[in-house]
């Protein structure tokens, strides 16, 4: 067999020393995870704002520089959630699932959603009800399109299934599966006419399938930097070239890019990622820091309140669109930029204080037996004295 592990991915407790130690993240991929932020906050610049709704400018105006530019700007939103689904099935395709990481994940995001709820209340912005709050409290809305933090918490924690399959079947059945599931849900999704649902749990399985087989089967291939860059290149162009042939033939322009599932959406995430895993950035502490900081950008832009205040109140995107174009640019991009760098620079300042002392004194008090009351949960082990 080419690689059957048998690495029980239930791990039992680790000691506050194995939890607490971190190893340094390269910054290469901490780099890439930035850029697949942007990426989504781009697209949401377009896509939340008015911008190019059914009655919006870009509908109405198609083929004016502006559209095209939006249009162009806002393509990569669901190929950044592809990125960004790479870069965590990458690195938890080998790691040990513990309680601890999913508590933080869980606490981080109560934190904003428990944040901005008041905030709205008191700004004015909404009325507070009992079915609101109630919702607020729910970990989980639905498991829709558009409920991707939802869906994320539940793929997380199908994470040590998916890791225990991976470390126990051949390359060649590995291999099998990806082209499987691939043909399924990106290859016949292209064909037109043919429907094809996909859910975001059942994506991002598939995408833990091919970050894991990246990580699990290195080989010359798989490390070319060179190659992939022009590859990602060639995807980057051709996903564009898309848009603007799908918008000529008044097409949906993002026919190829529409979901994570379709065609360009699948080669610039898979290209792009070659390239920045192979690439040798040195240790940055600032790039770091603020790749540490990108989840935080999406739980708080991305917050369902925000997005209509954001970006049809306070941005107002729709307001901008008649700038001239070399204006709209320039306007666009620090948007962006500004949104990112103030949602990372929270989200740190909140990793440095309540995460870090919340996690200082569970580590010291609870993180022992609460690793071995999950390890007993999960796998049937001596009862954990609690």
């Amino acid at each position: 067999m080419d690689n059957q592990l048998n690495i029980n991915t239930f791990t039992p407790p680790l000691s506050n020393k194995a939890i607490i130690g971190k190893k340094q993240r390269s910054s290469n991929l901490e780099l890439y995870r930035i850029i697949c932020m942007l990426m989504i906050v781009a697209h949401h610049y377009v896509a939340n704002s008015g911008l190019a709704t059914a009655d919006g400018p870009i509908a109405i105006q198609p083929f004016s520089p502006n559209s095209i530019y939006l249009a162009l700007f806002g393509a990569w939103g669901k190929t950044g959630i592809n990125c960004f689904m790479l870069i965590t099935g990458y690195f938890m395709c080998t790691s040990k699932i513990s309680f601890r990481k999913f508590l933080k994940l869980m606490l981080q995001i109560y934190f904003y959603k428990l944040l901005i709820y008041p905030i709205f209340i008191i700004s004015g912005h909404e009325t507070f009800s009992i079915t609101s709050f109630i919702k607020l409290l729910m970990p989980v809305s639905g498991f829709g399109p558009n409920n991707f933090i939802s869906c994320f918490i539940a793929f997380w924690l199908t994470i040590p299934f998916w890791t225990i399959l991976v470390q126990n079947i051949t390359k060649r059945q590995h291999q099998l599966l990806l082209v499987l599931l691939l043909t399924c849900f990106t290859l016949l999704a292209s064909v037109p006419s043919f429907e094809v649902s996909v859910n975001y749990i059942t994506w991002f399985g598939v995408i833990f399938l091919i970050a894991s087989y990246i990580r699990l089967y290195p080989s010359p291939l798989l490390n070319r930097k060179h190659l992939w860059g022009w590859l990602t290149l060639v995807s980057v162009l051709l996903a564009l070239l898309s848009v603007l042939i799908m918008t000529k033939l008044s097409v949906f322009r993002y026919r190829f890019l529409e979901d994570s599932n379709k065609l360009f959406a699948v080669l610039v995430s898979v290209t792009s990622f070659l390239w920045f895993k192979n690439m040798n950035i040195k240790y940055s502490k600032i790039i770091n820091a603020f790749g540490a900081g990108t989840f935080g950008v999406l739980l708080i832009h991305a917050n369902s309140r925000v997005r209509p205040w954001l970006w049809k109140d306070l941005v107002d995107c729709v307001g901008h669109y008649a700038l001239p174009l070399g204006e709209l640019i320039l306007y666009s991009v620090c948007v962006v930029l500004a949104i990112f760098v103030i949602c990372n620079l929270i989200d740190q300042l909140r990793i440095s204080t309540l995460e870090k002392w919340f996690f200082k004194w569970y580590d010291k008090k609870y993180a022992d037996r609460a690793e071995a009351f999950v390890s007993r949960i999960i796998n049937g082990k001596q009862k954990a004295n609690l």
